[in-house]
This record gives structure tokens, C-alpha cells and sequence, in this order.
């Protein structure tokens, strides 16, 4: 039975072994997250092959790598909007970005390559909201430079792929105001303090401004909060791929949603993309040797796999050989597990590194190989994004062809 929305939350309380929201990731004593008990904590459901198989029948188009492999492995209401795509009628897509930092590591990459993907087989337009706001207050960073660093990732937001007649992207500091201001208060209205509080733990040392946030990041879930975008469309649904630790502002939304005389939004929701020190939760921008950003040269790429990637493998080529290296916790397989397109190359890998007739070594310089590639393409892609295509992107306009 899933959860009530909207009522307190058991990931908060000090006996649970794993803490997960917007701004904490850990499990009990430095180990994995256990992702089964999280679902049954916030009550979503796991997406089984049945629903990967539904989304290749209606699009037409082979699944993504994260949907194939489980790296976006849970879900609210898809059923719902794949109903609903199924009969002809329309959805958009959310998904955001908190600015804090200067560059974008892999693990942020992961819901925009993975949006991209929702927005080209579905033909549907995306809002990108940039929370440059909360990143003000939670970071203690200064307006001007929260503002500053949104319009940067935009750039790599932008370099991604998305397709501009398609594509509104937006900083809460330039657009609150007007209709989406309004529903933000129809939210507020609806939330209690207590009820806040159980959501996402605050406390009395929390400033006001925190206490008052989540309105802004629940309410890019209704069209009517964008009439340039959807006038006359109250009806229209939503979509919002995110990681499983914004879930909790969305359990909040879409307890409210029918009481304001909206539809809940659908989640579909990915695990965390582990650090390379070993997959203990998510990777950290406050730790430049946890992750691989997206301005790492070559010689970085390879000398971060080389010397931090954490290895399953054994102490020496014998036990190696005998034994093989342990999948669960090796983190250059799990990197190629989400980068690496080919499902029989990977298969291969895990046969052969499994078993010890592969070595780490070899395993990690596939790694650099793949990465390096990846992210030579990315920067290639940000370089020709001009200051005038983050305008464009941003500016507030309608797009008459975004459901073509």
C-alpha cells in the first residue's frame, strides 16, 4: 500500500539506518543505500520490465541505458502518463538543477541525459528550474553569485541537447512572481508547519527562508504556474525525472495537488551515481577527488579512475585469478554500467572481470576511455553555448511547436 503523501517521514527519525533527502544521502555505518527499504519508506514503486517494455512499445525507440539497467528504477503514477500519452493526451516535463557549484560532475549530468531522452521520444516540452534561490540560503552563497553560477550550468544544461523550441529554462530568483507566485502561496496554505517539519526535518535553527522554500520547488508541477507556456491547460499533466532524494519535496505536492484543483505529478527516479572512493551514497561537489566533472582534462580523468576509483578486485593477480573481483562493490564497473552503451560488451565485462580472466587495470582504462570521450563531447557541445543561447533558453515566450 503506498504511503500517505504528505505525512511524516520515518527517514528523518535518528533509529533509521539511512538518512535520504534534498540535502542528506548516508546509510548506517558508511555502507551502501539500500534502495528496497527506501522505496518502502517514501512508498513509490520499483519500475519492473513490464513498464521498460510498455515505454519501448509507445515510443518506438530502444529503452535508454538508465532505464535498461535500473539506473532510474523507481516511479509514482507512470502508469498514469503513459495512460494518458496513450489516448492522445499531452504532458510536459520538470526537472531542475541547485546551482552550487562552478562545473557539473557525471552525477549531476545523469537526469539531463536522461531528460533529453524522455523529451526526444515523447516529443513533449521541458521545464528546467534553477534553484539559485535555495542555493543562496542552503550554501551561503551571495545572491549575485547564486545567479551567476545558474546562468554557467545552464550552459552545460544547454550543451546537453535539449531542443530550444521545446525548452524553457529558468532561475527562481529572474521568474517568481505573478501566476507562479500564486499557486506558490495556494501550496503554502496547504502545508503546516508540523507537517513540514516531518517532511524534511527542520529545526528551530533553520531560518525562515528554508521553512519557506518548498513551495517554489512543488509548483513548476502545475501548468498554470506557466501561462506563456500552457495558457488554458490546467488539465495538463506532469512528468519530473529526478534523483530519489528530491522525492520529498514531491510526496509534499502531491498531497496538496487535488486539494488546489491539480493533477499529481508522475516521478520517475534514479539511484545515486556513486563516488569513486565507493558507492556510500552520492557524489560530493564539496570533494573535487570524489567525481568526474565535466572540465576534467584527459590526464584528471586518468589519474582520478587510476588512483581513487575503489576496486573489487583481489590483493594480487593470483587471488585475482582464482577468485575474481566483486562486482557489488566495484566502482569502475558500476561507472561502466551507466556510460557504457553496449549491453554485450558490458556482459562480456562482467563475465570476464568476474571471474578473474580480466584485470582491474583493464577494467579502468576502458573506464578512462569511455569518460574521457564522454566528457571530451560534453565540452565540445558547452563550448559553442553562448551567453545569448542562455537568453534565449531563458527567455519567457511561448513555444508553439513544443508538442510536435
Amino acid at each position: 500500500m503506498e504511503k500517505r503523501e504528505g505525512e511524516a517521514e520515518p527517514e528523518q527519525k535518528e533509529e533509521e539506518e539511512q538518512v535520504v533527502n534534498p540535502w542528506m544521502v548516508s546509510a548506517k555505518g558508511g555502507g551502501k543505500i539500500d534502495y528496497d527499504k527506501l522505496i518502502d519508506q517514501f512508498g513509490c514503486q520499483r519500475i519492473d520490465q513490464s513498464l521498460v517494455d510498455r515505454i519501448h512499445r509507445l515510443t518506438g525507440r530502444p529503452p535508454h541505458v538508465f532505464l535498461r539497467r535500473g539506473v532510474f528504477f523507481a516511479h509514482r503514477d507512470l502508469n498514469e502518463i503513459l495512460d494518458a500519452y496513450e489516448r492522445g493526451d499531452k504532458f510536459y516535463l520538470y526537472t531542475g538543477r541547485g546551482p552550487s557549484s562552478e562545473a557539473l560532475h557525471l552525477g549531476h549530468l545523469i537526469p539531463f541525459m536522461f531528460t533529453k531522452y524522455l523529451q526526444e521520444v515523447f516529443k513533449v516540452p521541458l521545464v528546467v528550474q534553477l534553484t539559485d534561490d535555495e542555493k543562496c540560503m542552503w550554501k551561503n552563497l551571495t545572491v549575485e553569485e547564486s545567479q551567476r553560477l545558474a546562468r554557467e550550468n545552464a550552459k552545460d544544461i544547454i550543451a546537453c541537447g535539449f531542443d530550444i523550441s521545446k525548452t524553457f529554462i529558468f532561475s527562481d530568483f529572474d521568474f517568481v512572481g505573478g501566476a507562479f507566485y500564486k499557486n506558490m502561496v495556494k501550496v503554502g496554505k496547504c502545508v503546516t508547519y508540523n507537517k513540514v517539519v516531518g517532511i524534511f526535518g527542520f529545526t528551530g535553527e533553520d531560518h525562515i527562508g528554508k521553512v519557506s522554500f518548498p513551495p517554489v520547488q512543488a509548483v513548476p508541477s502545475f501548468p498554470s504556474s506557466f501561462p506563456h507556456l500552457f495558457p488554458g491547460q490546467d488539465n495538463l499533466r506532469c512528468l519530473i525525472p529526478c534523483a530519489i532524494d528530491q522525492d520529498p519535496y514531491f510526496r509534499m505536492t502531491r498531497d496538496v495537488a487535488p486539494r488546489i484543483g491539480y493533477h499529481k505529478p508522475a516521478l520517475i527516479e534514479s539511484s545515486f551515481f556513486p563516488a569513486l572512493q565507493g558507492e556510500t551514497g552520492k557524489m560530493s561537489a564539496s570533494d573535487p577527488n570524489s567525481a568526474i566533472y565535466v572540465t576534467d582534462s584527459a590526464k584528471e580523468i586518468k589519474n582520478k579512475i587510476n588512483r581513487y576509483a575503489f576496486s573489487g578486485g583481489q590483493d594480487s593477480v593470483e587471488k585475482h585469478r582464482e577468485l575474481g573481483a566483486n562486482l557489488e562493490v566495484d566502482i569502475p564497473f558500476k561507472y561502466l554500467s551507466f556510460f557504457l552503451d553496449d549491453d554485450d560488451k558490458l556482459e562480456e565485462i562482467r563475465k570476464e572481470y568476474g571471474s578473474g580472466r580480466m584485470l582491474t587495470g583493464e577494467v579502468k582504462q576502458l573506464l578512462v576511455e569511455v569518460l574521457t570521450e564522454m566528457v571530451e563531447r560534453h565540452r565540445r557541445a558547452r563550448a559553442v553555448v553562448t551567453d545569448e543561447m542562455v537568453d534565449a533558453f531563458m527567455a519567457v515566450r511561448p513555444l508553439p511547436n513544443m508538442f510536435i
